[in-house]
């Protein structure tokens, strides 16, 4: 999803490559929600508190990936390769954001 709407708003010239890199990364945050509490995070619950987590996870890796694709292009690097760079390093933050965080299991209070 990431990447379809990328190349599509870049060819179709409807946005920059760094805006339509970040406008990629939430769409395809939000199908990476479901995924992820499915399958990556082992049936973790679909709750509001964890969807509402994942999105501030997932903005903070469109906005990385925007800063990434666009210092990519600055430096001459094609916009593809500037996003592939650019998802690599988000994945690998946004994991550890989200195993620690989003879909963490809640801590039992003690009383």
């Amino acid at each position: 999803m990431h990447y379809a709407l990328l190349v599509a708003l870049v060819e179709n010239r409807l946005l920059a490559a760094p805006l339509a890199a970040a406008a990629g990364a939430w769409l395809g945050g939000q199908v990476a929600f479901v995924l992820n509490a499915r399958f990556t995070f082992e049936g973790a619950a679909l709750t509001f508190a964890s969807w509402w987590r994942f999105q501030v996870t997932a903005s903070i890796g469109a906005a990385l990936s925007f800063v990434l694709v666009a210092a990519g292009i600055r430096l001459g690097v094609h916009y593809l390769l500037a996003q592939a760079v650019a998802t690599l390093v988000a994945m690998l933050v946004t994991y550890e954001i989200n195993r620690r965080w989003s879909f963490a299991a809640p801590t039992p209070v003690r009383r």
